[in-house]
């Protein structure tokens, strides 16, 4: 078994249960089927009570299992609520370690910009992040209390749909840098307009520890609202963005198909940044990374020099070779999820991209009111790219459709499989095909079965 995190007296102490047996375990899961040996059950109730999967981990190896039951058999962790159980591991964690903490927040790139943190940091010490998008109310506290004592560095990744998530997050992580990446339109169902939105956001500083620094993005129209309640809880910012008083300020980027050229200014210091991967979006991702690198005192040419060797996020821009009969093509998976802003960086990406131009567009969810129109207007973007047909997946994709010229309606079908048949029945040798939608369309089903038949192949 891995080094141990937590003992039975460490975790019992943290949460003030009942130890059963004495055990230790080297993580926690939430996860029953995929729990490796000697991890720790943490059974969270949602749709289903996870206590029900008690025997199922148990059965796949779980080194001890936190239970709300006292009669749970050993090696067991009794506790009056599993949730604030982990909620309670995970700030005995951060007071256990002395890692600097990092929180990202915001409407667009927020996983990309925790993995290349991530990646960044790695060069400079022990560096523990938030896996996959485990981003909320469970996934934050989750990823705190698995990391480990001798941590340097903790990337956490923040979401949010409604108001006040993020002020119980970061009142857990309490960051010592927190970094809002944008604030664009997305979770408008939940929110009265993009304003609340900002507000939203703006929760991550609440819990900034002392001598800690809120980072923004001086480009967004809406991070003066943010400033103002900054200075009026008295917390210290910085920003990255084009304008001259930027701590780091954009000041040349060379954009191309396979990546970009960027320079940035920072305190007179001119750093720049061969980076791997196309799309203008990634200037103010890396903007961002370099912000913070400057508020820990890194050396700056050492991260910039170690972004150059990031790579793409599963389902976030990752390219492949897609072969069929006769040709090759040239695949974009950016099918993990999808809002008008990050539509636009994805269709941004297609067009700087050599070949004939295809989209495989699924539906964004929680537009609000106004979901129809913004589905719709992805036509101007699309005609702008150049995009020779869009297949559309999805009921507010018909808007979309009846938006686009005759020559670009490719098919409107209901699920990823059958977009899947009707993308097979488009492509060309030569093509360069994007595909993206919000996560619960499905369009990575669509991805992993080309990667199933073999047709698939990274760049």
């Amino acid at each position: 078994m891995s080094k141990a995190l937590w003992t039975s007296k460490e975790a019992a102490a943290a949460t003030d249960g009942k130890a059963i047996g004495e055990w230790s375990v080297s993580a926690l899961s939430i996860d029953s089927r995929s729990i490796q040996a000697g991890e720790l059950f943490v059974p969270l109730k949602d749709v289903r009570d996870g206590h029900d999967f008690i025997p199922s981990a148990v059965e796949n190896g779980a080194g001890a299992v936190i239970s709300e039951r006292d009669n749970q058999a050993g090696p067991a962790l009794i506790v009056k609520e599993s949730l604030k159980a982990l909620d309670d591991l995970a700030i005995a964690s951060r007071k256990r370690s002395a890692a600097k903490r990092i929180g990202v927040t915001g409407s667009v790139g927020k996983t990309s910009v925790k993995e290349a943190l991530a990646h960044m940091f790695a060069a400079f010490g022990a560096t523990h992040k938030s896996i996959k998008s485990y981003n909320n109310h469970w996934g934050v506290p989750l990823t705190l209390a698995n990391m480990p004592k001798e941590t340097d560095y903790g990337v956490f990744e923040m979401g949010m749909n409604h108001a006040g998530e993020l002020t119980e997050l970061s009142n857990i992580v309490q960051p010592d840098i927190a970094l809002i990446t944008t604030v664009a339109p997305a979770h408008l169902a939940h929110f009265e307009n993009v304003e609340a939105i900002a507000d939203a956001k703006a929760e991550i500083m609440h819990g900034i520890q002392p001598g800690g620094i809120l980072i923004v993005n001086a480009d967004n129209t809406h991070t003066p609202r943010i400033v103002e309640q900054a200075m009026q809880n008295k917390v210290a910012y910085t920003t990255f963005g084009h304008a001259s008083d930027c701590l780091v300020k954009v000041k040349k980027v060379d954009l191309r198909a396979s990546g970009s050229q960027m320079n940035f200014e920072i305190d007179g210091d001119i750093v720049g940044v061969n980076f791997p991967l196309p799309g203008g979006h990634w200037v103010s991702n890396i903007a961002a990374c370099l912000c913070v690198a400057k508020a820990c005192k890194l050396n700056l040419h050492k991260a910039a020099k170690t972004l150059e060797t990031f790579g793409a996020v599963a389902g976030r821009g990752e390219m492949y070779s897609l072969s069929i009969e006769g040709g090759s093509i040239t695949f974009i998976d950016d099918s993990y999820n999808a809002n008008p802003t990050s539509m636009l960086a994805a269709i941004s990406v297609l067009s700087s991209q050599p070949g004939r131009k295809l989209a495989v567009l699924g539906d964004m969810f929680e537009l609000g009111k106004d979901e129809l129109t913004m589905h719709a207007d992805l036509a101007i973007p699309l005609k702008a790219a150049n995009v020779a047909r869009v297949i559309m997946v999805g009921e507010c994709m018909r808007a979309l459709r009846g938006a686009l010229p005759i020559p670009m309606r490719g098919p409107w079908v209901d699920s990823a499989e059958a977009a899947l048949t009707a993308l097979l029945n488009e492509i060309k040798d030569g093509d360069v095909v994007l595909v993206k939608g919000s996560n619960g369309v499905g369009l990575s089903r669509l991805v992993a079965a080309m990667k199933t038949k073999g047709m698939l192949h990274a760049l």
